[in-house]
């Protein structure tokens, strides 16, 4: 699209980010007990493509930054450690082998009213392609790629609900197509009055249809929400920013699925050695073993290490709902980026300042797949290159395998991609159903490469710990300026309908502050 200077807008500072938490301390560093909490309201919803018809679209009043907060750093810091499993990009062999489908641009910053970060996340499912942002929103038709709602604000799908759900758009939004049952969750955060996590549930697999509307508020801000989809659940992790962090909930998801207005959460406490859980959402037709519980993991205390948590969760008797770990899982050393936090450190070219680079956590999703002999589990975050590279950042992947199903998650394969001079980081992983992987991040470096969009994957032939080669889906032209805001996270689904085809959704700079979604989809040439 055409460049859009954002030049003589005023930044904002979010007033919220500058609320001091306060979190209660525990024994042992353990909450053991789980606590229940019942949502505040319950709402059926107009159908969506009704409200539509009379709402008008995002209006821009100036850019709000959405301050990244400063995260406690739980790990032991080492820096410029050797990394015993870099692979070199501009080496990697072979080419590779996906067919490119849609490659469109999504809803930008001014057509989101103006804020910054995107948080660009997306989710297909058996009709449309639902592309959510700070603070708007498309629905697509995944067969012709035509927009069917949108771009509209979040909260436009909480009209007639009441409160802050539906006058405020707090973000951090996520969005998810539940396979088993064909319908949409998604929600965002809420705090100009109380802090609450906002639930939308589908009563359809339509987007543009109604929903069943929920609201749960916390004590203090639940920062950085992630959801996953299990069988038993709909699972959330989210961070208390202060003396405790990485707080796990799940939602009764058969109570919301039919609609019930007592759909409770049971939650534990956070952990003051915990943060950035992912839950493990999955992906494909088989579902995890009967009664198995979810898999949170989270980077581990040291840079050679994984944490996984196991999530039972008892909806009749909450007393009986456990949150057990950390199993530790022995992954290959790797030195933490930028220093260890999520500073900005990753360079622009001429005219860009630093982009925040967010490697102090997992990067959404932790996609599970139940494969009948084996389980996998794959995720990603942001390091620093190894030997060989002058770039700031780079991409450490995993896949976790428990064989067989049912028992302890243990390190399969991994490694660390990185180029020679460009930074890769913000990446986002999943699996097809013959076992391809897909991985998509940010791109750039300082020299001449603008933010960018590239892709890489890899097939189960392929050596273990390596990635094939990379695909260009995006190359910017513009620098983002003066506003280091980055991300916070892109994500890549898969789908349910041929279990084959991925679609990604990332964000590159359209010039000035102004950011600009993008959606791709594509599926490796072997999978039919």
């Amino acid at each position: 699209m055409a460049t859009r200077r954002a030049a003589g807008f005023s930044c904002l500072l979010l007033l919220s980010s500058l609320v001091l938490l306060t979190v209660p301390a525990f024994a042992g560093d353990k909450q053991l007990q789980p606590f229940v909490i019942q949502p505040d309201k319950f709402v059926v919803s107009e159908s969506l493509s009704e409200t539509a018809k009379t709402t008008a679209p995002p209006q821009f009043h100036g850019w709000i930054v959405l301050r990244e907060h400063e995260t406690p750093n739980h790990m032991t810091k080492i820096d410029k450690i050797p990394d015993p499993v870099i692979q070199e990009s501009s080496e990697a062999v072979p080419s590779l082998g996906i067919k490119l489908g849609f490659n469109f641009d999504g809803v930008d910053g001014i057509q989101a009213g103006g804020v910054i970060p995107p948080d660009t996340n997306g989710a297909v499912g058996d009709n449309q392609f639902f592309l959510i942002t700070n603070f708007a929103f498309n629905i697509y038709n995944k067969t012709t790629g035509a927009i069917e709602v949108g771009p509209l604000l979040i909260n436009t799908i909480w009209k007639g609900f009441g409160g802050q759900c539906e006058s405020d758009n707090g973000g951090d939004p996520v969005v998810l197509y539940d396979k088993a049952a064909n319908r949409w969750l998604l929600e965002q955060l809420e705090y100009t009055s109380s802090y609450q996590i906002c639930i939308a549930v589908s009563q359809t697999d339509d987007a543009t249809g109604k929903y069943n509307l929920y609201s749960y508020t916390f004590n203090g801000l639940p920062d950085y929400p992630k959801l996953a989809i299990w069988p038993d659940a709909y699972y959330l992790a989210f961070n208390y920013f202060g003396p405790g962090d990485g707080e796990p909930c799940a939602m009764d998801r058969t109570a919301m699925l039919s609609g019930s207005k007592t759909a409770s959460m049971i939650c534990f406490n956070p952990n003051s050695s915990d943060m950035g859980f992912l839950p493990s959402d999955v992906d494909g037709s088989t579902p995890p073993p009967a009664g198995a519980p979810n898999h949170y993991v989270e980077l581990g205390n040291s840079n050679t290490t994984i944490k996984e948590y196991d999530f039972h969760v008892d909806f009749k008797v909450p007393k009986n709902s456990t949150f057990t770990g950390p199993h530790t899982i022995t992954v290959p050393a790797y030195t933490q980026l930028c220093g260890g936090g999520n500073g900005a450190c990753i360079p622009e070219p001429k005219g860009g300042g630093l982009l925040d680079a967010l490697g102090d956590r997992m990067m959404f999703r932790n996609a599970y797949r139940n494969f009948g002999d084996h389980e996998a589990m794959l995720f990603s975050h942001s390091v620093a290159p190894g030997q060989g590279s002058t770039a700031k950042a780079a991409e450490r992947w995993y896949e976790l395998r428990s064989t067989p199903p049912g028992g302890s998650f243990s390190l399969y394969q991994g490694g660390t991609y990185q180029h020679k001079t460009d930074n890769y980081w913000l990446g986002s992983l999943a699996m097809d159903k013959d076992g391809d992987i897909a991985f998509g991040f940010s791109v750039d470096n300082s020299a001449k490469l603008d933010p960018s969009i590239w892709l890489t994957g890899r097939v189960p032939g392929d050596a273990l710990n390596k990635m094939e080669g990379t695909k260009v889906v995006h190359k910017g032209t513009q620098v983002q300026g003066s506003i280091n805001r980055w991300g916070d996270y892109s994500s890549m689904s898969v789908d349910p309908t041929d279990d084959c085809t991925f679609w990604y959704t990332q964000e590159y700079s359209d010039g000035g502050f102004n950011w600009q979604s993008h959606v791709v989809s594509f599926k490796f040439s072997s999978c039919q």
